[in-house]
């Protein structure tokens, strides 16, 4: 599918703000926007930072909630040239403040009453849309002469930093426009295509939740809440004509289960919910995907924040739950690649296992904030030609149908008792155990420094055994793959991402046996 000859995300929004500039852009707590609006304030923002010196090439900070003004604060800074840098204001202020010390030349950061003070530790200007909005309100309102290209970047977003700083990686323009029209394309979305957002604005997945709608020409739902709030979230759904969702697995989870206690509907009138992220527990939606009367299709999706969020999309409406393998992530997006190379980069016979390298127009412009990392940005040689890939880290096969199957982190495996092993594949195996409504497994260690497994349970109903469900799980795993312990929770923490926090599970294992005199 060829791309036009100028990828750029707002050129869309604007195309839509000439042809319906009535309709509704936005809703929040009640208060509409119009495209017009929208644009209009947008415009002048982006003024304000051209005259500022903050235009093509610059790095603004966003700090807000969610609000209309978030949609100003970004379009603007699109429309300036600049690319914009996602401050979570549900973040704890210890990893503000990191992350605030990671952003190199950033030039200054867009806030509110309400969320200034948790950039104040910036060494950057702020700016208050709220107290600018007199002086902004004398600019024109037409957009300013701002050269953009498809290579430009567009926005730059967090990765998890689990493993130790968190990475800032770049995406442009022509992988954020590719991914939305393959969207729009690919499934039909339009002007009644009304998105609600649910997931945390530092996600990566949160940039095309966001502005996938003004991208189709629909209207923008936003909670009027910091934090995801699965009740309020259900009562927009109930109450609006809101036809997409996307989220985190973990999230779709815990919407699934309101839905299921409360006998409601509004999930499976949906048109779709896209999510991915983590590993799917397949079992967890199954019951209420073959509710009679539900039209919501599933799209079980894969992709990282290194290259536009998404690169294969699958319909899990062809998943057979009972099967004990993981369910696929599909084919790829429109001018997109996957490729499954062993270590020295060859690619693997048809079938068999290799690390997923994507390739195509959304592969990323790299990190800004690291050296050596860029490295995962690489060529292969593919039909005789160099191709520009980045390397996930992660194992993957395709099927004989030609579906792409995660399988799990290269870097996840552990050796367990000279075992090396994936928590993936454990948690798995327990998920499809009768009593076990869900399962994370994280790898701990004893005070002898060797690694372990800790199983944490959710149970599906009655009070979980441990040694029955560890006789259970020796039927389908090696003893080397069973856990050292279960212990059974009420629920899984999740993180501001809307994914298990497995580093709260860590933490929470070794408080519970830290006075026990266990190890």
């Amino acid at each position: 599918m060829a791309l036009p000859p100028e990828p750029v995300v707002h050129r869309q929004f604007e195309a839509h703000v000439a042809a319906t500039p009535d309709a509704v852009a936005v809703v929040h707590a009640g208060r509409r926007v119009t495209y017009a609006e929208l644009d209009a304030r947008a415009n002048r923002f982006a003024r304000f930072l051209v005259a500022r010196g903050h235009g093509r090439g610059a790095k603004v900070g966003v700090c807000l909630d969610y609000t209309p003004d978030l949609l100003v604060a970004i379009l603007g800074t699109l429309k300036a040239g600049a690319a914009y840098v996602p401050f979570d204001p549900a973040y704890p202020a210890a990893r503000l403040r990191l992350l605030l010390g990671q952003v190199p030349g950033l030039a200054l950061i867009v806030t509110s009453p309400a969320t200034a003070g948790m950039v104040e530790s910036a060494d950057v200007e702020t700016v208050d849309l709220e107290q600018l909005a007199g002086h902004l309100a004398d600019l024109p309102a037409t957009a300013p002469d701002a050269d953009v290209t498809g290579d430009d970047v567009c926005y730059a977003v967090f990765t998890s930093g689990s493993t130790g700083t968190p990475k800032l990686t770049a995406v442009r323009h022509e992988g954020w426009f590719n991914l939305m029209n393959w969207l729009r394309l690919e499934y039909g979305l339009h002007s009644g295509s009304h998105h609600l957002v649910v997931s945390a604005f530092g996600f990566d997945l949160s940039q095309r939740a966001l502005m996938t709608p003004l991208f189709c020409g629909a209207t923008q739902y936003l909670l009027a809440s910091r934090n995801f709030d699965a009740m309020m979230a259900y009562r927009v759904l109930t109450e609006h004509d809101i036809r997409v969702v996307h989220c985190a697995s973990s999230t779709l989870y815990v919407l699934v289960d309101w839905e299921t206690a409360r006998g409601g509907d509004a999930l499976t009138r949906l048109d779709y919910v896209l999510f991915g992220g983590e590993a799917l527990k397949a079992e967890r939606l199954t019951d209420w995907a073959r509710r009679e009367g539900n039209s919501c299709t599933l799209l079980h999706q894969y992709g990282v924040a290194e290259c536009t969020d998404v690169a294969t999309s699958y319909d899990l409406a062809g998943h057979d739950p009972g099967r004990p393998d993981a369910p696929p992530v599909g084919r790829p997006a429109y001018n997109t690649d996957i490729h499954l190379v062993d270590e020295d980069l060859r690619h693997v016979a048809p079938g068999e296992q290799g690390e997923i390298c994507i390739a195509g127009a959304g592969v990323g412009a790299g990190y800004l904030n690291t050296g050596p990392e860029n490295r995962r940005f690489t060529t292969l040689e593919a039909g005789g030609e160099p191709v520009r890939v980045y390397r996930t880290g992660d194992r993957g096969r395709v099927t004989d149908a030609g579906d792409l199957v995660v399988l799990g982190r290269i870097d996840a495996q552990v050796k367990v008792r000279g075992m090396r092993i994936d928590p993936t594949d454990v948690e798995r195996a327990l998920a499809r155990l009768d009593g076990v409504r869900e399962a994370a497994v994280v790898v701990t260690y004893t005070d002898a420094g060797e690694a372990e497994l800790t199983a944490f349970l959710v149970p599906a109903g009655g009070d979980l055994a441990e040694d029955d469900v560890r006789a259970r799980l020796l039927r389908d795993l090696p003893r080397t793959m069973v856990p050292a312990r279960f212990l059974t929770i009420a629920r899984l923490p999740l993180s501001p991402h809307g994914k298990v926090d497995r580093a709260a599970l860590a933490a929470a294992r070794v408080e519970r046996y830290a006075g026990s005199g266990t190890s």
